[in-house]
């Protein structure tokens, strides 16, 4: 190549390189995800055990930190948060999962009434659009919806026969993970510095940094997000009548954990429900769904969440959709800090890597003022 540069210039190579090198890369990372993604149903259960206690370990250790300044030891500050935590769930247990399970079981039970009920004010819609000559023909888009209604209330009646058979499972599932975050909060720091040792510093650095900062911004804000909006909808969901408040308001908390599109999400659904059985019900609940979700994203999200992401819309999308396929519901939840991570991460890389600025700007004196001597 060098006895004839003019054929095929630097630059040019360069950039074949750099095609190169994006072309090969993307099976690479595409052969990459299917294995994750077949690793991660092999060992689903295992994963998920892990990955919640790790969760709740580190929300955990916030209180845990503020309560070691009144302790001599961690272990016993990690005691006092972990006791209190149990309290806390044998609380909700005994009063909240109960009223939320009967309410979720009345909610299945009286959907094929709304739905007789839909259908009615439907065939008075389409009866008053004929009288009037208007072309409106909804009557099969309802045949169809409402038998796809019905088949997913049988799959979610099946569903809560396998949760109630499967109850002493999940008493042992919930148990095991208290007890992971437990040894986690006791010994996870010492594992976790001793898994990014094995990085090269200037990835591993900042690759710790970042995590905690996405994890710890996104959760405790999401957590925030969610508790306001079930604390808000409920009583104005009681205001209004609407059956199933306390249900339908933890439904639109609990989708919260979805960014970015979780809010929106379960209050379509919820206004879908509840149109079911009264349309005008269904109206107003929506409207006050997405007053209260205009007051969280304009007012307390920026203050809880601020730009801690820096993601592109686009890239938060991406983020949800390949969370999702590779490790359902609980790929979705931390999709998102994962890919702020990776960002934060690269960002942190990039800066080393550039050169420091050396400025050539030279000072010069300021003339002195002349002295005058007197005479």
């Amino acid at each position: 190549m060098s006895r004839y540069p003019h054929l095929f210039p630097l630059h040019r190579w360069t950039s074949v390189q750099r095609l190169l090198f994006f072309a090969l890369s993307g099976p690479i990372v595409a052969l990459n995800l299917w294995i994750l993604s077949q690793l991660f149903r092999y060992f689903e259960h295992l994963i998920a055990l892990l990955t919640i206690s790790a969760i709740l370990a580190f929300l955990l250790n916030y209180p845990v930190r503020f309560i070691a300044r009144f302790y001599r030891s961690r272990s016993q500050a990690v005691i006092v948060v972990l006791l209190i935590t149990l309290t806390l769930l044998i609380i909700l247990g005994i009063t909240l999962v109960p009223i939320v399970i009967d309410q979720f079981t009345q909610l299945l039970n009286n959907i094929p009434a709304w739905l007789d009920t839909s259908n009615d004010n439907l065939d008075k819609l389409e009866t008053w659009a004929k009288a009037r000559r208007l072309p409106l023909n909804i009557k099969s888009l309802s045949n169809r919806l409402n038998t796809r209604i019905e088949n997913e209330v049988q799959v979610l009646a099946t569903q809560v026969v396998g949760f109630a058979l499967g109850t002493l499972s999940g008493l042992f599932d919930t148990i095991l993970v208290i007890v992971l975050a437990f040894y986690m909060l006791l010994y996870g720091a010492s594992l976790w510095r001793g898994l990014i040792n094995l990085l090269p510093s200037k990835i591993g650095i900042p690759f710790s940094e970042s995590l905690r900062l996405n994890f710890q911004n996104f959760f405790i804000s999401q957590i925030l997000l969610a508790l306001f909006m079930v604390a808000t909808l409920t009583p104005i969901f009681l205001a209004l009548r609407v059956p199933f408040a306390l249900l339908f308001a933890l439904l639109i908390g609990v989708a919260e954990f979805i960014p970015f599109i979780g809010a929106t999400l379960g209050i379509g659904l919820v206004t879908i429900l509840v149109m079911l059985n009264s349309f005008w019900l269904g109206i107003r609940v929506a409207i006050a769904a997405v007053v209260m979700q205009q007051i969280k994203d304009n007012i307390l999200a920026p203050r809880l969440m601020g730009e801690f992401i820096g993601l592109n819309p686009i890239v938060i999308f991406i983020a949800l959709l390949v969370g999702g396929q590779l490790a359902g519901v609980l790929g979705v939840i931390v999709a998102v800090p994962i890919a702020g991570t990776l960002k934060g991460t690269l960002d942190a890389m990039r800066l080393l890597h550039q050169p420091a600025v050396v400025t050539t700007d030279t000072i010069t004196p300021e003339p002195s003022s002349p002295v005058q001597v007197e005479e």
